[in-house]
């Protein structure tokens, strides 16, 4: 059953929802010497290796343990053994080589499911006045600047020496090379010849003048022979059946990154939320409630009417865009995708 607009007279849907335009693929971990790491012949896939370790206690004391010394010592005499999943270099390699492909589609602003016409054809009509006002530009120029500046590599790019990008467009037989110390990871402010050359491209696939996009793309991070790398780590739901307390992502014998992890930081682009500021200079992943999990916050909420939805109710019917962030925010998660429907019943 679709549902009346608080704000006009549209039925809008129950059933929506938006396929993603941002399509990365796993990230595939191998290692390399920093002088010959455009020699693809000279690299090694890191492998994931299993090692037992013996750890100390370290958890927050309960009630009496906290006054009781000899409660402490007889638990840090217990041994807190682990088996865990590890990656490092070879001794013999000082560079991490980070390999993924990413593509870029059109047709953000048409839903893949949606049960109600008039909401459809205003929907359509929404996208269709972003894309002749701001032909996702602005939303182009953020992936671009996320894809040079290695948001993508997480972890991995604390503490490098060097970090050099390279993007390949194979269709048009374009290169880019970025230093990604050139571009900050707190804003979107500075750019690059190079970066308006990549992110023409982004938004000319987007924006549905061209049938897409697809760039490969290698990180080259120097590290430091044999330090430790980070791939993706796996979610298990069910421990009784690992003795592992850490298992990483590996692909056919090669540690690898999760395509989601890689794509969550390609859209952390949203600098629009209501909290952000100079004592609050962080970008976060365009998410319809502005969901941060490792904060444990929300920093879009209906209260403020900044949330998606919110928005989205407001612009898909009929209204104009009131400012330029609203439009980029709203945009950005329908390029995101998702299931965006609502039940009858409030």
């Amino acid at each position: 059953m679709a549902r009346k607009a608080k704000n006009g007279g549209v039925e809008l849907s129950s059933v929506l929802a938006f396929e993603k335009k941002i399509v990365p693929s796993d990230g595939y971990m191998y290692s390399a010497i920093w002088d010959k790491r455009n020699d693809a012949s000279s690299r090694n896939p890191v492998n994931i290796i299993e090692k037992s370790v013996r750890g100390t206690i370290s958890n927050r004391l309960k009630g009496s343990e906290k006054s009781s010394t000899d409660k402490l010592d007889a638990k840090v005499e217990v041994p807190n053994l682990q088996t865990v999943d590890s990656a490092s270099l070879p001794v013999s390699d000082d560079t991490l080589v980070l390999n993924y492909t990413i593509k870029f589609l059109p047709g953000a602003e048409i839903p893949s499911a949606c049960n109600e016409p008039e909401h459809f054809s205003f929907i359509k009509e929404m996208g269709q006045r972003y894309i002749e006002e701001y032909g996702y530009r602005e939303l182009a120029r953020r992936y671009a600047i996320n894809i040079a500046n290695g948001r993508f590599l997480w972890r991995n790019r604390v503490g490098a020496e060097q970090i050099e990008i390279v993007v390949n467009d194979n269709k048009s037989n374009k290169r880019w090379v970025f230093n990604a110390y050139d571009f900050a990871l707190k804003d979107f402010d500075k750019g690059s010849e190079l970066v308006e050359d990549l992110s023409s491209l982004i938004a000319d696939a987007l924006a549905g003048k061209r049938a897409f996009l697809l760039l490969n793309v290698e990180a080259y991070v120097k590290l430091g022979k044999g330090q430790e790398v980070y791939p993706s780590e796996e979610l298990v739901l069910d421990k009784g059946k690992s003795n592992k307390s850490k298992i990483l992502y590996e692909k056919s014998g090669i540690a690898a990154m999760h395509s989601q992890k890689i794509g969550n930081a390609i859209r952390t682009i949203d600098t629009w939320y209501p909290a952000y500021g100079e004592d609050n200079e962080m970008p976060i992943a365009i998410e319809p409630y502005g969901a941060v999990t490792n904060l444990g916050k929300a920093f879009r909420t209906p209260k403020e009417d900044k949330d998606f939805y919110t928005l989205f109710d407001k612009y898909s019917s009929g209204n104009l865009f009131e400012n330029e962030e609203d439009a980029h925010y709203v945009m950005a998660v329908l390029v995101r995708g998702g299931v965006f429907g609502q039940a009858s019943k409030e």
